[in-house]
């Protein structure tokens, strides 16, 4: 009778853990399947970040090498050869990095 109680009690307690693995079982390969998907895809506001991340790099390179150019035209102005054929480089490679952002 004891044993038999205690069967009972175990098969009721059990009936919880079957069910709770069964549903483990069957939401797996969706759970893994939408897990890919969003791992594979890019969100619109993930792309957004990512351009304005890139165009803020663009702008500060572009920063800077104006600034190089502002220190090498006022050399220039005072004389210094080298520094207006700096000036030539820095303007052309401003160009070409203007025109890669448009």
């Amino acid at each position: 009778m004891r044993a038999s109680l205690i069967i009972v009690g175990a098969a009721v307690l059990l009936q919880g853990c079957v069910a709770s693995v069964v549903k483990e079982v069957v939401t797996a390969p969706i759970k893994i399947v939408s897990k890919t998907a969003d791992v594979m895809t890019t969100s619109q506001s993930e792309s957004d970040e990512k351009r304005g991340k890139e165009m803020r790099k663009r702008e500060e390179a572009l920063g800077k090498l104006s600034r190089q150019r502002d220190k090498a035209r006022d050399k220039c102005d005072d004389g210094d050869e080298q520094a207006c054929g700096r000036v030539k480089a820095l303007d052309d490679q401003i160009a070409a990095a203007q025109d890669r952002t448009d």
